[in-house]
């Protein structure tokens, strides 16, 4: 089985990706079996992003502070960690954006597309779901539209609902909503189409961030679930991610 091992710029995940490259060797992304990020989730989404095209499985490992989708590290052979582990297939989001230029920006995201406030002043948007308006005007820091996988990210902090990994399910929610102020969000099917329209977005500025990739001064944004790109995570075989969803939802 072969490696290739990225890590996080911690110097912790930097020491860990050297300890395991002496005991299992580096090998080129292209002809390894197995990509193994070292730190924590953000270096995980962006091996997702960055190696997504060579289809190949991945394993990371934690070094960083939370790693919800990352494994514990472990002194067993690596190799007979990853034989016995379970396979999760994560399904992204497709973002198409319009900035008021009218230029167009693609992105995909494996835990949420997040609209966030670009200066103090709130951030007002209608929200269309399937062409139909749902929301005419929703005052607030921002929005965000997240996966399963990324229920118990950002969308968790903002207070959105988790959802099981088979639900196929979207979760829509608002960041610090004023008005509505007791709006908490919605749940969507994974075949809905989001469109996120900014009002007065040359006054009220706002980006829109895929994951780690943002772009700024938008004033249109659509999401959907993707047909393609789906990427292969692997778990601890007592550590899966359906038993950490589980584990998030009874936690006090």
């Amino acid at each position: 089985m072969k490696f290739h091992f990225i890590s996080s710029n911690t110097s912790e995940a930097i020491k860990a990706k050297e300890e395991y490259i002496k005991s299992y060797n580096q090998t080129d992304p292209e002809l390894a079996d197995m990509i193994i990020p070292i730190g924590g989730d953000g270096i995980l989404l962006k091996s997702l992003h960055d190696f997504n095209e060579l289809n190949k499985p991945f394993f990371g490992i934690n070094y960083g502070s939370i790693g919800f989708l990352m494994n514990s590290a472990s002194n067993k052979d690596l190799k007979d960690v990853i034989k016995n582990s379970k396979s999760t297939d994560l399904k992204p989001l497709k973002m198409t954006a319009k900035d008021e230029d009218n230029k167009i920006y693609d992105s995909i995201a494996y835990n949420e597309v997040s609209l966030m406030r670009q200066s103090h002043q709130a951030s007002k948007f209608q929200i269309k779901i399937n062409e139909t308006t749902r929301m005419k005007e929703l005052i607030c820091d921002g929005v965000l539209v997240s996966t399963s996988a990324g229920s118990t990210a950002y969308n968790l902090s903002a207070h959105g609902s988790i959802l099981p990994l088979d639900s196929k399910l979207l979760a829509l929610t608002p960041i610090s909503a004023f008005r509505p102020r007791r709006w908490r969000g919605a749940l969507l099917s994974e075949k809905n189409i989001i469109e996120i329209t900014v009002i007065n977005f040359k006054d009220r500025k706002v980006s829109v961030t895929a994951d780690n990739i943002e772009f700024r001064n938008i004033k249109e944004v659509t999401i959907q679930s993707s047909q393609d790109k789906n990427c292969r995570i692997l778990f601890d075989n007592n550590h899966s991610i359906e038993d950490k969803i589980l584990n998030e939802q009874f936690e006090y």
